[in-house]
């Protein structure tokens, strides 16, 4: 079978040491983790996880069965690229005197569309929220100007179906209609 990129939600409680639960299913069958997000999700009480994978269909629905076995994880979906709307964010720390013999970085970041967040005498500090591609490209541009730092985050992603959670919390007469 053929890899492929999956973005999986695990919905869970919000209790101390599940990431690590939940990292350690992915380190035992030893597939590496391309993208990491947690936070809450539209529902109270309720955290989300969103990982990023490479594997084929059959391992992904393997991840999701024993996901779906952890205490505190109340469900785990996976979804392939098509089926979900997605963005990362990068912040990029560049030296500011770049921006004082030309107008090259002012054009680059607007070609990228992307932002200047802080500006102090030595530094100053560009986001980008796009796709990894996008990202990536902008740092490469960057890194030939100069660049001090550079950070991005894991893949933010909803779902072009409606939320299956809440179906499945129906389901189980958990929630009302």
């Amino acid at each position: 079978m053929e890899e492929k990129e999956f973005t999986l939600s695990v919905f869970t409680e919000n209790k101390i040491g599940l990431m690590s639960r939940v990292v350690a299913i992915f380190t035992r069958r030893h597939i590496n983790i391309d993208s990491l997000n947690a936070s809450e999700s539209s529902m109270k009480g309720v955290f989300r996880f969103t990982i990023v994978v490479k594997v084929t269909e059959e391992t992904v629905k393997k991840l999701i069965g024993q996901l779906d076995k952890q205490i505190d994880i109340i469900k785990a979906f996976y979804y392939e690229r098509k089926d979900v709307v997605y963005q990362e964010i990068a912040l990029y720390k560049v030296p500011t005197h770049i921006f004082s013999n030309s107008q090259k970085v002012e054009q680059l970041i607007r070609s990228y569309n992307a932002r200047i967040l802080n500006i102090e005498p030595e530094y100053t500090v560009i986001e980008k929220t796009g796709l990894q591609s996008e990202i990536d490209d902008l740092l490469e541009e960057l890194k030939k100007i100069g660049i001090y730092e550079f950070v991005r985050s894991g893949r933010v992603a909803i779902t072009k179906p409606m939320e299956q959670l809440t179906n499945y919390l129906k389901s189980l007469n958990l929630m009302e209609a």
